[in-house]
């Protein structure tokens, strides 16, 4: 059949099909190559390093470049098409999805190399990077032998010049589309990106990530972690007066005898600016010691270390 009238009524389907509602999605070819683009062009590759179909593949080609190939669909798992041929054929390629195994080991081989998603789809990484990424035992790259590929012609063959004008269709479709790659693998290509995610990724400066400040503990009412800095509260005259009535009671008593029973009242923890979920803490883990008096304390030196945080 002549080329002219196969791509007639290739394009005749599509508008019976669009006359009932459905969208189809016609390969088309504008320049000399099938795919141009990185992602593209290693899957044409890929499909043509199967010699045991080199026989099959010249046939596939003129196919999609003429058009014939008038609807190709990527799914998890599937690829689907209409080709048209002395009638309408259709094909049906079911890829298994990439093993975690496998998927976890190209993130741990691509960790550091890829900057971001949009470097990722539109190829823009390192020539080690992207053999990594395509390989076909342990990349994203399908093994062809090992794919369930059926057409609807009376060919025999594994794969008839149909399937080829698909799987070169899809090498086309990757040029527009990369993340379909994915799509079909059942992967997320976001989790190649994900600095969190990946070893060897460091902060940049101005990122997200900031300083912890401010007296948290009196928000949320809890004891924070000895590496997190707290800022000491603006000193108050009434706060002054409490420290200055401590220092002056402090004289009174032997030091040694102010390490073992000093007793501190909670409102003079409260004028230090110690919150009071942070004095039930200090109570729980035995930084503050009960007394028989309500609202007193007994000091420990571990209490009289985290106050001086306070200022007090």
């Amino acid at each position: 059949m002549k080329v002219a009238r196969r791509r007639q009524m290739a394009a005749n389907a599509v508008k019976r099909a669009r006359k009932r509602g459905e969208a189809l999605e016609p390969v088309v070819i504008t320049g000399r190559k099938i795919a141009t683009t990185p992602w593209g062009s290693a899957w044409c590759d890929h499909i043509e390093s199967f010699h045991d179909y080199e026989n099959r593949l010249p046939r596939g080609r003129t196919y999609v470049r003429n058009g014939s190939v008038y609807h190709l669909e990527i799914r998890p798992g599937e690829i689907r098409g209409l080709v048209m041929g002395s009638i309408q054929y259709e094909q049906r390629i079911v890829i298994a999805p990439c093993k975690p195994a496998v998927w976890k080991r190209v993130k741990k081989r691509c960790a550091g190399g890829i900057g971001s998603l949009i470097e990722l789809l539109e190829g823009r990484l390192s020539s080690k990077v992207m053999a990594e990424m395509t390989a076909e035992k342990d990349g994203l790259m399908p093994d062809l032998k090992h794919v369930d590929m059926d057409c609807s012609c009376p060919d025999w063959a594994a794969l008839c010049k149909h399937l080829a004008a698909v799987l070169y269709g899809v090498g086309a479709r990757l040029d527009e589309r990369p993340e379909l790659l994915f799509t079909l693998r059942g992967v997320d290509p976001a989790e190649l990106v994900d600095g969190a995610a990946l070893p060897g990724r460091k902060t940049q400066p101005g990122s997200n990530a900031r300083k912890l400040e401010g007296d948290l503990a009196s928000v949320f009412g809890i004891e924070l972690e000895e590496d997190v800095e707290v800022a000491a509260p603006a000193k108050t005259p009434r706060k002054k007066a409490a420290k200055k009535a401590a220092k002056k009671a402090a004289k009174k008593v032997k030091p040694a005898a102010k390490r073992r029973t000093r007793k501190v009242l909670r409102c003079e923890l409260l004028d230090a600016g110690v919150p009071a979920g942070t004095i039930g803490t200090w109570l729980r883990q035995g930084v503050l010691k009960p007394s028989e008096e309500r609202g007193v304390y007994l000091h420990t030196a571990e209490s009289r270390r985290r106050l001086g945080r306070y200022g007090a």
